[in-house]
């Protein structure tokens, strides 16, 4: 499938700022699942925009702005091909073991309910990609999918006492609980080409991936109750949404902060099922 993408961040500011450092990341990596055929980075301010990438191997493009600045746009479009490998990850940078990825964050720590949770699902199960399959319908069963219910940087605990929450927050149960059994398991942004036709979307998509023995890396979506699909285009991962965020920064002076995010996700005709 060959996936059209078009995300746009505009900031507005009280007053102006003086100055911004803005790190970016928005740009897929290709792996064993995706091609870039094209992208672009690119904003409507004087600045310096580098390339780079993090510990982690995600691609990153940081933004250094000098003000005065009142508004802050900034415009990333592309093209990926994508193919259905099962939700299997082939392909991708791998700088850390496994192991790495056990490690508990305050977003995805499994308190003594989620510890609950995961001792249930997991029953007598002793095979681990049954048991990751049985967390995700789980999950994707017990909790709604509301926009309102928590923001993005919500923790896991959290979204699972209100027993509703966005992507993010479903992919930080899924993590927290998998963590919990000894499963390594992480945090993965990206985008989606919905079922449902909709193409103007309200942010990106988000889901989780761990770590089975003799398959490597093997993405789960709770949102959806599926493991990533061609409709799925990766983009960073981290250990929670923290570390895969599209944008985070810092600046000084500006006041009162707007954001505002348009996000468009469409498939080719003629390509949504090749």
């Amino acid at each position: 499938m060959r996936i059209r993408i078009q995300h746009t961040t505009q900031y507005a500011y009280d007053r102006p700022i003086t100055s911004a450092v803005q790190v970016l990341r928005m740009t897929p990596r290709p792996d064993d699942a995706q091609h870039i055929v094209r992208w672009r980075v690119e904003t409507d301010v004087d600045g310096r925009l580098r390339a780079g990438e993090d510990s982690l191997g995600n691609l990153t493009h940081t933004l250094y702005v000098d003000g005065p600045v009142q508004r802050l746009r900034l415009m990333v479009s592309g093209e990926v091909e994508t193919v259905d490998t099962g939700g299997v990850l082939r392909g991708a940078i791998e700088r850390f073991a496994p192991e790495v990825f056990l490690r508990e964050t305050r977003l995805t720590l499994a308190d003594a309910a989620l510890r609950d949770y995961g001792r249930q699902v997991a029953g007598a199960t002793s095979d681990r990609l049954q048991l990751l399959h049985d967390l995700l319908a789980a999950i994707h069963r017990d909790m709604t999918f509301c926009t309102e219910a928590t923001d993005a940087a919500g923790s896991a605990a959290a979204a699972f006492a209100q027993r509703r929450g966005v992507c993010q927050d479903l992919a930080h149960i899924f993590i927290g609980v998998a963590r919990f059994l000894g499963i390594p398991a992480r945090y993965v942004s990206g985008h989606l080409v919905r079922d449902d036709g909709v193409v103007e979307q309200e942010a990106a998509h988000a889901w989780a991936e761990a770590h089975v023995p003799g398959l490597g890396w093997v993405g789960f979506d709770p949102a959806n109750g599926a493991c990533p699909s061609d409709s799925h285009v990766r983009v960073a991962m981290a250990l929670d949404y923290l570390g895969a965020a599209p944008v985070r920064g810092s600046r000084f002076g500006g006041g009162r902060e707007e954001m505002e995010v348009r996000l468009s996700v469409t498939a080719e005709p003629g390509l949504r099922n090749q």
